[in-house]
C-alpha cells in the first residue's frame, strides 16, 4: 500500500520530466529520407491554415513512434512499404517524387492510396490517416489553444455564499 501511494505522489514529477529528448524513439524503422516524405503525408492531410499544420506539430514524428512501439512487426513492413510505394505512385504519375508535387498532386495520390484495391495501401493509408488526426488533435498546440484543455477541469470554490432562496426549497 505504502509503494503504491509512494508511486502515486511521484508520478506527476515524473511526467513533468519529459522532454522531447527522453520521449526520442529508441528505434528507428523509417530513413531520413523516408521520414521527410511521412511529413510532407501528414502535412497533406492536415495543412497549414490560419492553425499550424500537422508537420509543423510534429505529428510525423508521432506516427513513426507509435508504428515502431505499439504495432506488430508486420504493420511495421508494410508502413515502409507504404512510405517507399507511395514515392513510386508519384514518380510514375508526375515524374517526380511525392514531396517535390504540388498539392493537388499530393493530393491525387492520397486519394487514389484511399481508393486503391489493394489491400496493403488501403490499410497504410488508414494507419497513416488515424494516426495523423490523432497525433494532430492530442497535440499540445490544439489542446491548449483550440479546444482549451485544463488539466484539472473546473475551479473548486470551497467558500460560496448559498442564495437564501436555494436554502429555504430544501426546507
Amino acid at each position: 500500500m505504502a509503494g503504491a501511494l509512494g508511486g502515486l505522489v511521484s508520478l506527476p514529477a515524473w511526467a513533468n520530466g519529459w522532454t522531447t529528448e527522453t520521449v526520442q524513439s529508441t528505434r528507428t524503422i523509417l530513413s531520413q529520407g523516408q521520414t521527410d516524405l511521412l511529413a510532407d503525408f501528414v502535412e497533406t492531410i492536415i495543412p497549414a491554415t490560419d492553425t499550424p499544420g500537422a508537420k509543423a506539430l510534429n505529428v510525423h514524428q508521432f506516427v513513426q513512434k507509435m508504428v515502431a512501439d505499439c504495432y506488430p512487426k508486420a504493420v511495421q513492413e508494410n508502413f515502409q512499404k507504404g512510405i517507399d510505394s507511395l514515392d513510386g505512385l508519384a514518380k510514375s504519375a508526375y515524374g517526380k517524387s511525392f514531396t517535390e508535387g504540388d498539392t493537388t498532386q499530393r493530393i491525387a495520390l492520397l486519394t487514389q492510396l484511399s481508393k486503391s484495391s489493394d489491400s496493403a495501401q488501403k490499410d497504410f493509408y488508414s494507419l497513416v490517416k488515424g494516426l495523423t488526426v490523432r497525433g494532430y488533435t492530442t497535440s499540445e498546440y490544439v489542446m491548449t489553444n483550440l479546444t482549451h484543455y485544463q488539466f484539472i477541469p473546473g475551479h473548486y470554490y470551497g467558500c460560496v455564499p448559498v442564495p437564501q432562496k436555494a436554502v429555504s426549497q430544501t426546507k
